[in-house]
């Protein structure tokens, strides 16, 4: 899954893709490189962020997603957003897939996403992007996250998601410490409930730099997350959301002819 930021403040490539030309050049690169699928996000959700109005978030992703879909029609898109206003228009533009950060937790995007075809991405954070980093804590980091699952993937199947459409996403970095965040990829498999597919997305993610002893490598190096990829997908990741999507790709390769 191919990162594509629309915004002008995310933590790694904000402000790069803001115009729907640029946007679409960045994603045909990504889909020649590999990827997947492309998440598209019109919303910061880097610690400490501000919510953008529905509105405008609307303005910076419909555009690109009804581009994407018109230049790439087979493309598979996601539409990475909390907001059910701006699922529902994303999906209607041609979006696939709704990659929600609160693991639908408003109703309202239960419910699109039980009126409209799409798979969902149903992702863990403790708090919000404004508070989730200042001070996460859990009794036992990876029985918390599984019960969050459960009681998640029940409610959406209520609402009328099939399972078959239902990814999971522990949420690396929201609202975790490093230990809590090693903890869960080291237990991943451990997090899986009725065979569900495991998304990580660790991409540039701050808690590699902490353990390696060097906070702006993750960003000027795409090392770590390959690397921190590999281990995942050794303990059971079935997707990963990346920016640097050539080199993980490649790695992937690697790990499969040895497989």
């Amino acid at each position: 899954m191919g990162i594509l930021n629309v915004t002008p403040d995310s933590f790694s490539d904000g402000g790069r893709y803001t115009q729907v030309e640029a946007a679409v050049e960045h994603a045909r690169h990504m889909l020649a490189a590999g990827a997947d699928m492309i998440d598209i996000g019109g919303e910061s959700t880097r610690p400490g962020a501000a919510e953008v109005a529905v509105q405008e978030e609307l303005r910076r992703v419909v555009p690109v997603v009804q581009a994407l879909r018109a230049v790439f029609p087979s493309a598979r898109l996601s539409i990475d957003t909390r907001h059910a206003a701006v699922a529902r228009e994303a999906l209607l533009a041609g979006a696939d897939v709704v990659n929600d950060i609160t693991g639908l937790a408003d109703p309202a995007m239960r419910q699109v996403c039980a009126e409209l075809p799409c798979g969902v991405i149903i992702m863990h954070m403790q708090g919000t992007p404004g508070t989730m980093q200042d001070a996460p804590h859990y009794d036992d980091v990876v029985a918390e996250v599984r019960a969050f699952f459960e009681l998640r993937v029940a409610e959406a199947v209520a609402a009328g998601i099939a399972l078959e459409r239902i990814c999971l996403d522990p949420g690396i970095g929201f609202g975790k410490t490093v230990e809590h965040n090693v903890s869960l990829i080291r237990e991943l498999e451990s997090l899986r409930i009725h065979n569900l597919p495991m998304l990580m997305a660790l991409s540039r993610k701050r808690f590699m730099g902490v353990l390696l002893g060097d906070a702006e490598l993750p960003r000027t190096s795409a090392l770590p997350t390959v690397v921190m990829s590999l281990l995942a997908a050794d303990r059971g990741a079935d997707m990963h959301r990346v920016h640097d999507v050539a080199e993980l790709c490649q790695a992937l390769r690697l790990r499969h002819a040895v497989l």
